[in-house]
């Protein structure tokens, strides 16, 4: 769907946290123009619609009245997802939201059903698969460096937000959690490299029933555990590859981690909740590793909003896509579900594997006149 011409008017819902990294390169990109923050506690709004230079701030209401808004950018706490989506698509606008794309696959569909019958576009996080870090791992794959992908081993564990972010109860309810809250970026680079994934197994545990809040106001307040917090998973991707990935907000050794395996060598990859390198490979017979070079963008979180806002004005598909988020959810689910269950879980949605970004796109160029 087309929609009028030169930037893209857009408005950002929920003024906690992560808002300030949208801002600082939403407000620096030419392609889009950042209208109206939305938030519950409107004084929030304000204050962060001020610090930024943004002409109106209110409630949710207040933005979805405005015309000029097309894209709305939904950052709220992932048990908001859907109805936030869902109430600006009703209100005739485009959605990009923050990861998960909802809490389950039922309200994901119709998130997307919604879009689908009024002719809107649905993006979705992380977009950080579009950062110069994955986009050159994609060419490195592409070009046959490593051979065929064989297997991937991938781990992301520490002890949890709650030691720096002063309201971190929400990591721990539904549809967060380790796999939830940072799965995403491994899965995400992870489908964008390899395609879809196929079947799934899992075993998770939860290490403490409570935890406590380490810093701002509410500092040492104990609140429950909800979900898994550690997670192991075995994935087979529907042309080949499998990996085994963990998922941790239990352990005292911090990890970030992708390698790839192929039949000609090995990959390396970037921590995918980052935007850039570092890139290293390896020869079946190399002692070491070695850097290979990084092409494509390092601006950071808001790209995918770009690269929609750029798409709509070129009727062409966006790459951070519904169909993209829907199957990472779904990935997610079946990984919840097996480790419930104790066994193999089926994949049905598949995904769209997403073109990478031409080499020299550039978010601080203004393409839209």
């Amino acid at each position: 769907m087309t929609s009028g011409t030169g930037p893209v008017g857009v408005a950002l819902v929920g003024a906690g946290v992560i808002s300030g990294q949208y801002l600082r390169h939403l407000t620096a990109f030419p392609d889009v123009r950042v209208l109206a923050v939305a938030d519950l506690d409107e004084a929030r709004a304000a204050a962060v619609a001020e610090e930024y230079g943004v002409p109106v701030s209110g409630g949710l209401d207040t933005v979805l009245a405005l015309p000029e808004v097309e894209i709305v950018v939904n950052l709220t706490v992932p048990s908001a997802h859907a109805a936030v989506a869902l109430a600006a698509l009703r209100a005739g606008k485009h959605v990009y939201g923050e990861k998960p794309l909802a809490l389950d696959m039922d309200e994901a569909a119709k998130v997307l059903a919604e879009a689908d019958n009024r002719g809107l576009r649905v993006g979705n996080a992380p977009d950080t698969f579009l950062g110069a870090g994955i986009q050159s791992t994609i060419r490195a794959v592409r070009s046959g460096l490593i051979g065929t992908p064989v297997a991937v081993t991938a781990a992301t564990q520490g002890m949890g937000p709650e030691s720096w972010h002063p309201t971190p109860e929400f990591f721990y309810q539904r549809g967060a959690g380790p796999l939830f809250d940072l799965g995403p970026y491994y899965l995400t680079a992870l489908v964008a490299l390899l395609g879809p994934a196929a079947r799934v197994s899992a075993s998770t545990r939860r290490a403490r029933e409570h935890r406590v809040v380490g810093s701002g106001p509410k500092a040492g307040t104990v609140f429950p555990v909800d979900v898994p917090t550690h997670v192991n998973a075995l994935i087979d991707f529907a042309d080949g590859p499998t990996a085994g990935a963990t998922f941790s907000f239990d352990s005292p050794v911090s990890k970030r981690l992708i390698e790839v395996i192929g039949t000609e060598g090995a990959l390396s990859l970037p921590d995918p909740n980052t935007f850039d390198g570092p890139l290293l490979a390896r020869g079946l017979h190399d002692l070491d590793w070695r850097e290979l070079p990084l092409e494509g963008t390092t601006a950071g979180r808001g790209i995918g909003v770009l690269d929609m806002a750029r798409a709509i004005r070129a009727d062409v598909p966006h790459r951070a896509s519904g169909a993209l988020a829907l199957h990472v959810l779904e990935i997610m689910a079946a990984v919840t579900e097996s480790g419930e269950r104790g066994e193999f879980r089926g994949l049905g949605s598949g995904s769209p594997v997403p073109d990478p970004l031409p080499v020299d796109w550039d978010p601080y160029a203004a393409t839209l006149t």
